[in-house]
């Protein structure tokens, strides 16, 4: 009788949506909650909301939304919980490909693979979500906690991810993106923007995880050419955690004591953060350094502003085993790591005839912040020190980005 009672309540709430513009389905703690919430996802109609009531939901499936304008939403991200410690498909906890949905005041435990992936949709809102590995750092964890990829308007607006063997919060081949008011910890890479366009980057928390918070573009992906990318007002603080990446992942070459590493984006802004107890480098700029048949990637990073950051001590402790970045800046450094650094690596036409103007690294004031480069043609002729710690040789003045808008 009980499980009638609970089959007629569902049918019902499915019923009246016929008659109404919008409803709300509850789901409550159940012997077969997988079933419950991924019907509860398949019959709502845009616009609907399913809440997930306090509790503890023990999934061995994967879950999917394909309903635009649909919020998935519960009491908390430490009420809900949406646990896969058990899971037996499914390559994500979530996954979503429908636009303008939002997910809130949830947690996604243990997931077998990535905890929420969501992919090519105009409009994602991630409020008050958590992603989390609960046994902590482990290279058999998931790779993303946060995961939008391919689309546009996107949303995370505190957050929480925890545990990722790649990047807690990732955005990837994306357009307007903001990720504002969370936390990441005990990831791989805490914050990743990867090949995206137009990303506003604040009020986060980046703390004990092998890397802060990285911008990349990478070579043979569809959308190349990241710009446009504004940190601002975070912390990336005691980044320390060692890397714990499976091997193969591009993350796994991130020094173990990172704040913020940009590789080969152009049009990047760093400003207003507070930077320090990283043990290997606080800020690192470099270019893409692996070969690549791919003819359309540019592999230097180019309009780089940094300024008006707070930076205490890092570099007390630097990582010389993992990848080649802190080994070839610990010794180029005599053993005096500087907060900025800057791999001068540049075309060899620029090397000869000298980079363009808009292309220029530009520092602003940093307060006592230290900085080091290396001058490639010094590099190639061993008879000169290459290195350069000159800051005010890269002064110049500052031309903010454009806040980020979502577009129609």
């Amino acid at each position: 009788m009980i499980k009638f009672l609970k089959l007629f309540n569902f049918s019902f709430l499915i019923f009246i949506s016929f008659f109404s513009d919008s409803k709300t389905i509850t789901i409550y703690p159940s012997a077969d909650p997988y079933t419950e919430i991924q019907e509860a996802l398949i019959l709502a109609n845009p616009g609907d909301i399913v809440h997930i009531s306090e509790g503890f939901y023990k999934l061995e499936d994967s879950l999917s939304i394909d309903i635009d304008n649909l919020t998935l939403q519960g009491d908390g991200i430490n009420k809900t919980i949406l646990s896969f410690k058990n899971q037996m498909s499914g390559a994500q906890g979530l996954s979503v490909i429908s636009d303008g949905v939002t997910l809130q005041d949830f947690a996604v435990e243990d997931a077998k693979g990535d905890a929420i992936k969501v992919k090519g949709v105009h409009g994602i809102s991630f409020i008050r979500v958590r992603t989390e590995w609960t046994n902590g750092p482990d290279e058999l964890n998931g790779a993303y906690g946060l995961y939008p990829v391919e689309s546009k308007n996107v949303l995370i607006d505190s957050c929480v991810a925890i545990g990722a063997s790649d990047a807690g919060i990732y955005v990837g081949q994306s357009e307007n993106i903001i990720v504002k008011n969370s936390r990441a910890e005990f990831n791989v890479a805490g914050i990743e923007i990867e090949n995206s366009y137009y990303a506003d980057v604040f009020n986060n928390h980046a703390e004990n995880n092998t890397g802060g918070i990285l911008v990349f573009d990478l070579p043979d992906i569809p959308q190349q050419g990241g710009h446009h990318v504004r940190v601002f007002r975070n912390k990336s603080i005691n980044n320390n955690t060692d890397n714990f990446a499976p091997e193969g992942n591009i993350v796994g070459e991130v020094p173990r004591g990172t704040g913020i590493i940009i590789q080969a984006n152009s049009h990047v802004e760093i400003f207003e953060n507070d930077i320090g107890g990283n043990d290997t480098v606080n800020i690192a700029i470099v270019t893409y350094g692996y070969e690549t048949e791919d003819e359309n990637y540019y592999p230097h990073p180019r309009a780089i502003q940094i300024h008006n950051n707070r930076f205490t001590k890092s570099g007390n402790n630097p990582d010389l085993e993992t990848g080649e970045l802190a080994k070839i800046l610990y010794e180029l450094s005599d053993k005096n790591m500087p907060d900025i650094f800057w791999d001068g690596i540049l075309p060899m036409k620029q090397i000869i005839f000298g980079q363009p103007d808009n292309e220029k690294l530009i520092l602003g004031d940093n307060g006592s912040a230290t900085f080091l480069t290396i001058n490639p043609i010094k590099y190639m002729l061993p008879i000169f020190n290459p290195v350069e710690r000159d800051y005010d040789n890269y002064r110049g003045t500052i031309t903010p980005l454009p806040e980020v808008k979502f577009s129609d």
